[in-house]
């Protein structure tokens, strides 16, 4: 399963890169604006700024509800940088900017699916990745990583090219159910990603090991 950071930070991202566990990164114009990135002008260097870090997939978010603003800005997007993916919200309209923009061999992320449904209407469309909000779902109390697994198991049966991007990842409990689900990428906080380092054992582990280490070596 990929790795991709759900963030705008610089630094953070710097930080993924280093641990060599970031496959990608994904961005929202919420995730902008709690970095203070502010005016299209800025928010384009950023993404431009991201990309020359990772090296990989970066979703950058259009902000158009329309079918033609969607179009003028996700071409505006693309032109960046090669490593951008033009995310789109799951409606019609973002449906149909999916199937153009595929038209055109440009990658697409589909976003804010929360049912197996739109999920298949991204696929037939012809989305490189599809996110399902896990938190998001499980916020309502239904099932967000049962989701993953029913798109998993439609894409597999069906043979649609759509990769899985878990989506709303809050924890690290949710990147270990995703991954049992068969996602093909999570998107996660940094903290959450790091979650998976932690173990009793390996602490104590470690502190046994150095605690005999001193023993003998002083």
């Amino acid at each position: 399963m990929k790795f991709f950071l759900d963030t705008a930070n610089l630094d953070q991202i710097r930080e993924a890169y280093a641990m060599g566990v970031l496959d990608g990164v994904t961005t929202n114009p919420s995730l902008m604006a709690k970095e203070g990135i502010k005016g299209k002008d800025n928010q384009y260097k950023h993404y431009i700024d991201i990309c020359n870090i990772v090296g990989g997939d970066v979703s950058a978010e259009v902000i158009a509800t329309d079918y033609e603003g969607m179009v003028r800005e996700g071409e505006e997007l693309a032109a960046l940088n090669e490593h951008i993916v033009i995310k789109l919200p799951c409606t019609e309209a973002g449906i149909k900017a999916v199937k153009y923009f595929a038209g055109k061999g440009i990658k697409t992320n589909c976003t804010l699916v929360f049912s197996l449904g739109q999920a298949l209407l991204a696929a037939k469309a012809g989305a490189t990745y599809v996110s399902p909000f896990v938190g998001r779902l499980d916020d309502i109390s239904e099932d967000g990583v049962g989701l993953i697994e029913d798109i998993v198991e439609m894409y597999n049966y069906y043979g649609f090219g759509t990769m899985v991007l878990a989506a709303s990842i809050r924890h690290t409990r949710h990147i270990i159910d995703c991954l049992k689900a068969g996602a093909d990428v999570a998107t996660c906080p940094l903290p959450a990603i790091k979650g998976l380092l932690k173990h009793p054992l390996t602490d104590s582990g470690l502190a046994k090991f150095l605690e005999d280490y001193h023993k003998v070596n002083g």
